[in-house]
């Protein structure tokens, strides 16, 4: 059986939802099928999880020796949300092992991790977003010019990271400096967007030689004021709703929006995009190439919602790039 390694854990503050992630990918993975090896990779040190054991991983091949044979890793199925894993390092650092694994290329991450270019990049191709501001780190800003573009609210959020750490729904002026620090704990650039009023909607979208698979849409209800942290992994605090309850014509369209952003970025594997329905007008929030996989996160809902067999899915993405 082919050795498939799940590769969880990361440099960010979202090392706690791939930790979750890597439980449910475990779980998806047909064990009939192939040998599953936990990997966890952190600043300190990469290495197989087998029980209660930690064996370093050989980072020249990728490898780990276990009962004393070297396992070498067929396929990697990435499941870190944020750097290393959602931003093209790991991608490059495979793709020189020749290493098969689910996510997109190195530019296709890259792209996407950087929500301000990821926007402005696919906005050249039609697509709506909001309108938004990028501050870097180390750079000067002017709040009041801020807030004369975008008006209030807005939303200050890392420009690299999600699960939303270090976003802030902003109501005031004064609260822009505040947020935009907290911001910058996540990441080294900050994007200021414009507030759209609406229905926030998800869309995950796979596609393999023999299938083109744009799964049923998500309607995200949050009893909170945003679809914050606590909302995404608080079952109380939100409502999912699969299918989301929307014309047919909507559902339509930003099935069709979803599928030609997959092929524009030339993702892989499972990608899920969230947008906003303002006036049936569609607004693109972000393109998620790593979504969150624990048993109760978006992707498996919208997967049972369309008739499918996750475990299958699985399959056909491993076998698609073996």
């Amino acid at each position: 059986m082919k050795n498939i390694g799940i590769i969880y854990g990361g440099y960010s503050s979202e090392i706690v939802i791939s930790e979750k992630s890597k439980d449910g990918v475990l779980s998806f993975i047909d064990e009939t099928k192939y040998n599953r090896y936990p990997i966890r990779i952190t600043k300190d040190k990469w290495c197989a999880i087998i029980g209660d054991e930690e064996i370093p991983v050989d980072k020249n091949d990728f490898s780990f020796i276990l009962d004393e044979k070297k396992v070498k890793i067929d396929f990697a199925y990435i499941t870190i949300h944020g750097t290393p894993g959602e931003d093209g390092l790991l991608q490059g650092y495979f793709d020189m092992l020749n290493i098969p694994h689910s996510t997109c290329s190195v530019q296709a991450a890259a792209i996407t991790f950087n929500k301000f270019t990821c926007n402005t990049y696919l906005k050249g191709f039609g697509v709506a977003v909001a309108d938004s501001v990028l501050v870097r780190e180390g750079n000067s800003y002017n709040a009041d010019d801020i807030i004369e573009q975008l008006g209030l609210p807005c939303f200050v959020k890392p420009n690299a990271g999600g699960s939303s750490f270090g976003i802030t729904k902003v109501k005031n002026i004064d609260e822009i400096t505040p947020a935009i620090e907290k911001a910058f704990s996540e990441s080294r650039e900050v994007i200021i967007e414009q507030f759209i009023s609406g229905r926030e909607v998800t869309c995950g979208v796979y596609k393999t030689k023999d299938n083109k698979m744009t799964l049923p849409i998500t309607e995200v209800v949050s009893k909170n004021e945003f679809f914050d942290f606590e909302a995404k992994y608080t079952a109380s605090k939100v409502e999912e709703i699969t299918p989301a309850p929307i014309d047919d014509a909507v559902r339509d369209r930003i099935q069709s929006i979803s599928s030609l952003i997959y092929d524009i970025l030339d993702c892989k594997g499972i990608v899920r995009i969230d947008y906003i329905i303002s006036d049936n007008k569609i607004f693109l929030l972000e393109v998620n190439t790593t979504p969150g996989m624990t048993t109760r996160s978006l992707i498996p809902q919208q997967v049972e919602a369309a008739g499918l067999d996750i475990k299958s899915v699985f399959s056909e993405i491993i076998d698609n790039e073996l």
